[in-house]
Parts: C-alpha cells; structure tokens; sequence
C-alpha cells in the first residue's frame, strides 16, 4: 500500500481504506465541501448525488485522517481511485478534503497517494476531471502537474478532463 512522506506523518496525517463505517463521514466533508458550488453550478454538484451508504464496485475510497495523541483521529478527507479499463491510468474520481481541514495540505497529501498507488501499480498516469464551474480546480491542477486534455458535457454537467503523467 502507498505511504506518505514522512513531513505529512509528522503533521499527524494518515490514509486507510474506507471502512463501511466511514461512509458517513464522507458524505458529510463531500456535502459540506461541495455545498459551495450550489449557487454557482445552479444544482448539486454530482459528487453529492452519489451513494455513500455503500462502498462503490471497481473503485477504492481512501480516507485521510489528522491523528493526535489527545484528540484521537479524525476523517478530513477522501479519494476515490480506480484504474480504467485500458489499465493505463490511475482515475480519481472524488478528491475531497473538509472546509476546516483546507489551505493546509491535506488535499496534496491525498493527491501525492494517488500517485504513489499509481507507481505501485506500475501505472505511468492519472486521469480526474473537475466540473467547468469549479474555477479553483481548474487553477489548481496544473499546479499539480496535470494537463488539460478535454471539455465536454456528461450526465448534465460541463466538465474539464485532466491528465498527468508520472516520470520515472
């Protein structure tokens, strides 16, 4: 399984599967996270529209989780990862970190496991998309290292496509 860097260990933060159990808790930072793009996007974004009741067939959701000697752990954020059916990529389908727990690292920490699971896997490349009216994702990925590979309208939603290659 991919590890984090020591520096994000040493921060307190630490990523597992997802239990059933845990499903909850990413219904709530995915609501609470997404509620934002309500007024702008004119409906729900479709991360909210999913069922998180059960974990999804084909994917793996991992939670990321802030861990401290006198408070216990806590669930901050999310990714949902599967691999395409070509086998050539990494798609993550959900990256989601909680309001209280942005600007503070934790969504490079869930992106860096993605590539790390990647590598593991022997997969050069990871694919995501992000909704047309997300501006802010669409700033931050090529920060990331992604590139912009496509536009397109899917189930109701304009979305951008997103591509990195990882280098040896």
């Amino acid at each position: 399984m991919a590890v984090l860097s020591q520096d994000e260990v040493n921060r307190g933060l630490s990523i597992r599967r997802a239990t059933v159990e845990d499903l909850s808790f990413v219904q709530a930072i995915v609501n609470a996270s997404y509620s934002k793009y309500i007024e702008r996007m004119g409906k729900p974004p479709a991360p909210m529209l999913l069922n998180y009741t059960v974990l999804p067939k084909g994917q793996d959701i991992f939670v990321l989780e802030t861990i401290s000697d006198d408070q216990g752990s806590e669930i901050v954020g999310a990714i949902t990862l599967a691999i395409d059916d070509a086998g050539s990529a990494v798609k993550i389908s959900n990256v989601v970190v909680g309001p209280a727990a942005q600007g503070r690292g934790c969504g490079r920490a869930l992106m860096d496991f993605a590539e790390a699971v990647a590598r593991e896997k022997g997969i050069d490349s990871l694919e995501l998309y992000t909704n047309a009216k997300m501006h802010e994702n669409i700033s931050l990925y090529p920060k990331f290292g992604y590139i912009e590979t496509g536009r397109r309208s899917e189930d109701g939603y304009d979305r951008v496509f997103f591509r990195k290659q990882l280098k040896d």
